[in-house]
């Protein structure tokens, strides 16, 4: 069975993505480019690839379990003389970073450990030991706080590029339907350019349903809503509109638009929920 390399971490809010990178540049950083300013939770793993829906499992039951915490990052220190790497220290609430990293360090995603897990954001690997004493000297005051209300899934593509493949808000699920048919529905969602997202429909920790699309401004645009077969004509498709409807408002989106589908039945859905046809879109009025 053919294996994926995959990766658990903290990505840094885009507000602190240049500022990071930039420090990274200075110092000579060969993964620059390669992979995004991260904490690692679990390095590196080889994972089969009919395993990687468990470890999707395993991240969306960590983050269940996870509140929105801040950090403190800095000042900058080294590994040395174990390893010559200058990375930003870590503080702040390391105690519930801790607690998320224990949750999504577990099979498939557990791997044996060269070194014990520290938590840190590296800004350079392999760097030279004068180039090492000069950063942590120059920037012995250097300290930025940062928040985290999810964590990402990573997967390391051809050139040694690591690029996220999924991520887990810190929030437990909305659950619906408890009575009949308890459905879970999650968000997960990307807070840069058009702030794509996607809404996912699970129950007994099936995908029934998803709806994906994207937000810019004040409109939202729907890309796609599909229901499993065996899960038709229980509301599921309702759920995820409203979830998407419900995201968008949150968003400060007065419209939802969508190329009108070609199967009449789709069309006829979503016009019983408020949608209006015009010029082969499908248009929503949120305010």
């Amino acid at each position: 069975m053919p294996k994926c390399r995959l990766g658990v971490a903290l990505l840094l809010p885009a507000t602190l993505v240049a500022e990071v990178d930039g420090l990274r540049r200075a110092l000579g950083d060969g993964a620059l480019g390669r992979i995004p300013p991260h904490l690692t939770l679990v390095p590196p793993v080889n994972v089969r690839e009919d395993r990687v829906d468990e470890a999707f499992a395993v991240l969306r039951r960590a983050a269940a379990g996870t509140r929105p915490f801040r950090l403190e990052l800095g000042p900058p220190a080294s590994f040395l003389p174990d390893n010559p790497v200058v990375h930003l220290t870590v503080g702040g609430e390391v105690a519930a970073l801790r607690a998320l990293r224990d949750a999504v360090f577990a099979d498939p995603l557990a791997r044996p450990l060269t070194w014990p897990w520290v938590p840190h954001v590296t800004l350079a690997d392999d760097a030279p030991p004068d180039r090492i004493a000069a950063a942590t000297s120059a920037l012995a005051g250097y300290v930025v706080e940062a928040a985290f209300a999810r964590v990402h899934l990573l997967r390391e593509s051809s050139g040694r590029v690591w690029e996220p493949i999924a991520d887990a808000a810190f929030a437990t699920p909305a659950v619906t339907g408890r009575g009949g048919l308890p459905l879970e529905l999650s968000v997960a969602e990307h807070l840069e350019g058009h702030t794509p997202f996607a809404v996912t429909a699970r129950r007994e920790g099936q995908v029934v349903g998803t709806a994906t699309g994207a937000t810019a401004g004040a409109g939202c645009e729907l890309h796609a809503l599909a229901v499993a077969e065996h899960a038709r004509r229980q509301g599921v498709g309702s759920r995820l509109l409203a979830a998407v409807e419900s995201l968008a408002a949150s968003r400060d989106c007065v419209t939802i638009t969508a190329t009108a589908p070609a199967d009449p039945v789709a069309c006829a859905f979503l016009a019983s929920r408020g949608w209006r046809e015009a010029a082969g879109q499908l248009r929503r009025e949120l305010a």
